[in-house]
């Protein structure tokens, strides 16, 4: 054999039977009725706890259409509760100036009308 003439190449090979539970666990996997991925790809936030909930939104692709509205409302919940712990100062709670009136105050206030 000379280095211009390439040898024999691989044995093709003939494929095999299909077996009949391979065949059906391969139709099984795809269901072109049934709930599929969107494949919508999430960006990391760089916050925990966002990146958490909008990872949660990929549960929704293995669940029916009827089943999307309870994750996307956990979702929705989630990212509403991020959103108001932004407006918390950090820290202990700071007191009003002027205090908070008692519940038995003797003196009756435009909200305690005793």
């Amino acid at each position: 054999m000379s280095d211009s003439m390439p040898g024999p190449g691989p044995e093709p090979v003939e494929p095999g039977p299909v077996e009949p539970a391979a065949a059906e666990e391969r139709a099984e996997a795809y269901d072109p009725a049934g709930p599929a991925p969107l494949g919508v790809e999430r960006a990391p936030t760089g916050d925990a706890r966002v990146d958490g909930l909008l990872g949660r939104l990929g549960d929704a692709d293995h669940l029916a259409t009827d089943g999307h509205i309870e994750v996307y409302e956990d979702v929705h919940r989630g990212l509403r509760d991020a959103l108001t712990a932004l407006d918390v100062p950090p820290g202990p709670p700071v007191p009003s100036p002027m205090g908070t009136p008692a519940a038995s105050s003797p003196h009756p206030t435009p909200y305690n009308r005793s």
